[in-house]
């Protein structure tokens, strides 16, 4: 039997063992976790490479009811660890007290790991990011793109929203990039697989959802420089930084930028 891949569900199924073995071998117990989290395992191609690691409990989310049934004949491991349903609307704290019973010697954290359908894994990675003191680390494939987005420095064209948000709390590399040949069907584009690892920082040093809207800002008219691109904020200030364009900030700008707009006087004072 095998599963049919659905174009509404943005399936592409990674049929390169090679491919899958190499992210599988990616997870490296940073932060201490002892559980993994599959998003999307299909027909179980990577899964297969994530169970021999006895040092993880591996559980694996899957919305697709065919490829649920697939991975319940064929990987009687996961008997009770299939978790049929979306990974976007799960309440992951609920979910990870659930399957501790109270037993767990763990640290309390999982791992992420996964080919992620492209359509959504933008909202995965925010998601995540939602769950950050939960999750240390996160492997996965993505579209090229969103993978060299994730994972550029600043000064690069695609270092972006998503750039800045996810390495004010990550360390992230991009792996290795894979063909579209390695996938039934096969994607339009090329895929990148990148790794994220929880740094140290516990909080920023302003408040996060006016860095959200500082960061989203600034990149929404990129070319411009920061100080045309945050007019809308009502600037009443004036620093060096306010002449650069967003794609020239590091994150701790971002921090120091979000400061200044916070204190920052009211307009007439």
């Amino acid at each position: 039997m095998k599963v049919k891949a659905k174009k509404h569900l943005g399936q592409h199924f990674l049929r390169d063992l090679d491919a899958s073995y190499r992210i599988a071998d990616l997870l490296s117990g940073h932060g201490g976790y002892d559980t993994v989290l599959e998003i999307g395992p299909g027909m179980g191609v990577l899964t297969q490479f994530i169970l021999p690691k006895e040092q993880y409990n591996t559980y694996v989310v899957e919305i697709d009811r065919e490829s649920v049934a697939y991975l319940k004949v064929n990987f009687p491991k996961l008997e009770g660890k299939i978790i049929g349903g979306d990974f976007l609307r799960m309440n992951l704290n609920e979910w990870y007290q659930s399957i501790q019973n109270g037993t767990s010697t763990g640290t309390g954290r999982f791992a992420l790991i996964g080919n992620y359908p492209y359509n959504i894994s933008s909202q995965i990675l925010f998601k995540a990011l939602d769950y950050r003191d939960l999750i240390p680390e996160i492997i996965g494939m993505f579209q090229k793109e969103v993978a060299l987005r994730i994972a550029a420095p600043p000064g690069k064209k695609d270092y972006g929203i998503l750039s800045v948000l996810l390495q004010a709390f990550y360390d992230i590399e991009y792996s290795f990039t894979v063909p579209p040949e390695a996938f039934d069907p096969p994607p339009k584009v090329q895929s990148g697989v990148v790794r994220l690892k929880r740094n140290q920082v516990d909080k920023l040093d302003c408040d996060e959802k006016q860095f959200t809207q500082v960061v989203k800002a600034g990149f929404n008219q990129r070319r411009k420089t920061l100080r045309n691109a945050l007019k809308p904020l009502g600037l009443t200030f004036n620093h060096p930084l306010l002449d650069k364009r967003a794609e020239q900030l590091s994150v701790a700008d971002f921090v120091l930028l979000t400061q200044l707009v916070e204190n920052q006087p009211a307009s007439g004072e």
